[in-house]
């Protein structure tokens, strides 16, 4: 049985912040070969929503940012699932549950994201339409999503 936890950095533990970055590191340096800032200094700006199974063990993980600005939108961003807990549908509980969580905390605000090229239809299920023209992020191909309000 998965359980769902938000929150902010402060109220992260030690091994919450660890589990965190080591699954990112997991699924973004290793698994996709990416040499890139994993601690990037957002976290504390970010809400967090984690994913743990019966065995206690992270299975997934991602952050939201909140809106900048007056007309701005919700951002999510980092979203990871544990190579273990693959195959059950954990990538689109994550995203149902960062959904509502801005729609509860943001009401009538859009939501971004920036998606590699290949999962846009995954998001595209969860309402989400492509903004931007392809580009490279990390050598790997994004687009710029968002969701309406």
């Amino acid at each position: 049985m998965t359980t769902s936890r938000w929150a902010s950095f402060p109220e992260l533990t030690g091994l919450d912040v660890h589990d965190m970055l080591a699954l990112r590191c997991q699924v973004f340096v290793a698994e996709q070969r990416c040499a890139f800032r994993e601690i990037d200094g957002r976290d504390p700006e970010a809400v967090h929503l984690l994913l743990r199974g019966g065995d206690g063990r992270l299975e997934g993980t991602l952050r939201v940012f909140a809106p900048d600005g007056h007309d701005g939108a919700a951002r999510i961003g980092r979203i990871a699932t544990a190579p273990h807990a693959r195959g059950r549908g954990l990538g689109h509980a994550l995203m149902r549950e960062a959904l509502a969580f801005c729609a509860a905390r943001f009401p009538g605000r859009p939501v971004d994201l920036s998606a590699q090229e290949h999962l846009a239809a995954f998001y595209g299920g969860h309402g989400f339409s492509v903004v931007s023209p392809s580009y490279l992020e990390d050598d790997i191909p994004h687009v710029d999503m968002r969701r309406p309000a």
